[in-house]
């Protein structure tokens, strides 16, 4: 084959896979296109907002709160974050919040993992009415067991008590028993996808259960681990509502109930306000964003090969 004739069969290729590129494009597209960047600019703009008027002082947000303040610009200040942290003890709450969300990620890992394996790889009786309850129990939402569970822990000396780390405990329980569930679901169906071949020629060598578990399906399922973690770390981090039930004295708050409180009193300082979200909402909102490429392999390669 001569130059000319390569440099012209190459054309052709490079010509084709344009018109095939242009075909792909469709005025259909177009308006999915559109309507996922007007979604994108709806999600992303409140964070925007509240962060520009985090560094606003509080009689300039009623009056301009669309501008952006430049440090050395006359409504530019940080007396917000000031005043936030000599309000409220933001050190302790992150402690709290870090060490509830920690544990019940830790704990769920660990029975869902356990649990999803023996559902999927096991047969037993009962197995299919285990997976209908499990399934039933997503359906049931917290505030409907929560006077029952909340008199169970006063009996067991675990809420109510004063001692900080009693009421901690306290609300990781519930918050494992919440997140349970949807933990197995995910797993399951990752596991599922998982050969059976590598767990029998590991079994063949004289592996047990838990060596197969830690070295074969652990690494294996690392995406979707990793994505459970996430969503039950973020759910545990956010979760208000039961943590204003278990948790009643200053030393226990969580960085959700201290911006809870913080909003409560701040009144019309919406500086301080924003302050108070920017420091409970941007450090989750990073880890996301790290670790969300994760959270979307993981969800998908469950949800396909599932």
């Amino acid at each position: 084959m001569t130059e000319q004739q390569y440099f012209d069969q190459y054309m052709s290729r490079e010509l084709a896979d344009s018109a095939k590129r242009r075909k792909r494009f469709s005025p259909s597209k177009l308006i999915i296109y559109l309507l996922l960047v007007f979604w994108a600019l709806t999600t992303i703009y409140p964070f925007v907002w509240v962060i520009l008027n985090s560094f606003r002082e509080k009689g300039m947000i009623r009056k301009d709160s669309f501008s952006v303040p430049w440090p050395g610009s006359a409504d530019f200040t940080m007396d917000n974050y000031l005043t936030a942290f000599e309000r409220a003890d933001f050190k302790n709450a992150y402690i709290n919040s870090i060490t509830v969300s920690a544990l019940v990620t830790l704990i769920v890992i660990f029975l869902a993992g356990l649990a999803a394996y023996g559902m999927v790889r096991y047969r037993f009786h009962g197995r299919r009415a285990l997976h209908l309850m499990i399934l039933a129990s997503m359906m049931f939402p917290v505030f409907s067991t929560i006077i029952p569970v909340f008199r169970l822990q006063v009996v067991m000396g675990l809420a109510s008590t004063g001692n900080r780390y009693l009421s901690l405990l306290s609300v990781v329980l519930p918050q494992i028993a919440g997140n349970l569930s949807f933990a197995i679901i995910v797993l399951m169906g990752f596991i599922r996808s998982v050969p059976i071949d590598l767990e029998e020629s590991a079994f063949i060598d004289g592996a047990g259960v838990f060596r197969i578990f830690s070295k074969i399906i652990l690494p294996v399922a690392r995406p979707s681990f990793a994505t459970v973690a996430i969503f039950t770390f973020l759910w545990s981090y956010n979760d208000l509502f039961t943590q204003t039930f278990f948790l009643r004295y200053p030393k226990e708050k969580t960085i959700t109930l201290l911006l809870n409180e913080i909003s409560s009193q701040a009144g019309v300082n919406y500086g301080l306000m924003a302050a108070s979200v920017v420091l409970v909402v941007v450090p989750v909102l990073l880890v996301y964003i790290v670790l969300q490429k994760n959270i979307i392999k993981g969800m998908t390669i469950g949800a396909v090969k599932g």
